[in-house]
């Protein structure tokens, strides 16, 4: 049988990097303590999420992942647990900056960097400020040699709606999908909770992929220092290939969710709902077309 032990952080954050850095890397402890050899911490964990209004000096706090602080913290951590650690990150690159994310295997090393490609623009959102659209495409990496290389594919926050990502993944060999993200109350319409949203957005593709699915979320509310404050709702999850729930967390509550998944069953099961025998790319052609 072939196993892979998954877990997802979720925690509140501030403007002190060292601080948030700090307190990932005491969850990820806890993670690794439980047995988790891939831990996936949330979106842009260095500090607060700062798209929430446009602020240029913003743009100082992005650096290379050569240099990233949050980088650099979580290969030592990586090498030292023996553990895989998806970290996003603010990233420069030359002129350009970029909402990426660098695969932390467990030695250490970076196998390798993914660009956020859906880059929302909304109120309390406004990335396409900050961001451009990324251009590394889809990645998907190979997960613990103790899994037996397991791929993991990982998308950040806005690409989780989209099913085209996740499918995407799948095509290229994904067994695993991870999205870490920022998300909260909507500061245009305070009668609209995407929460519940959210996360069927998620388990649709856990179920229409037949692929387990881990999501990591942050809690707390951030901004009130520049008027526009915001509350992030949690209820980070981990699903199964049937989009089962098989660990999660509250609205407000801190901590890791863990969970063990059976590869050998998930395999068995994707193949017998025939949902990649049955597909019809001959037909699929409007999809890649502009609306």
């Amino acid at each position: 049988m072939s196993e892979i032990i998954v877990a997802a952080l979720q925690l509140a954050f501030t403007n002190d990097v060292d601080a948030n850095i700090a307190n990932v890397s005491a969850l990820v402890r806890e993670a690794a303590r439980r047995g988790a050899q891939v831990i996936l911490p949330p979106e842009l964990f260095e500090g607060e999420y700062f798209c929430r209004i446009e602020d240029e000096g913003v743009f100082a706090t992005a650096k290379p992942v050569a240099d990233h602080k949050a980088v650099l913290a979580m290969r030592a951590l990586a090498a030292e647990l023996r553990v895989t650690i998806p970290t996003s990150f603010f990233e420069a690159d030359g002129p350009h900056h970029y909402n990426s994310l660098a695969m932390v295997g467990p030695d250490g090393n970076v196998m390798g960097v993914y660009r956020k490609s859906h880059i929302p623009d909304g109120p309390g959102y406004e990335e396409k400020f900050y961001f451009r659209p990324g251009n590394t495409g889809f990645k998907v990496w190979p997960g613990p040699a103790e899994a037996g290389g397991a791929m993991l594919g990982v998308g950040v926050c806005w690409d989780q709606w989209y099913p085209e990502t996740a499918r995407a993944m799948m095509l290229m060999g994904a067994q695993v999908l991870f999205y870490p993200t920022a998300i909260g109350n909507e500061p245009h319409d305070e009668s609209l909770d995407t929460a519940r949203l959210w996360r069927r957005a998620m388990v649709g593709h856990a179920v229409s992929n037949v692929v387990p699915l881990v999501a990591a979320n942050r809690i707390g509310t951030e901004g009130l220092h520049d008027g526009a404050g915001q509350t992030f709702y949690g209820t980070s999850f981990i699903a199964d290939e049937r989009g089962d729930i098989l660990a999660e967390l509250g609205r407000e509550e801190e901590g890791v969710i863990v969970a063990t998944l059976d590869l050998d069953r998930i395999k068995r099961h994707r193949a017998a709902f025939g949902f990649f025998r049955d597909r019809r790319p001959d037909l699929y052609h409007r999809l890649v077309e502009d609306v």
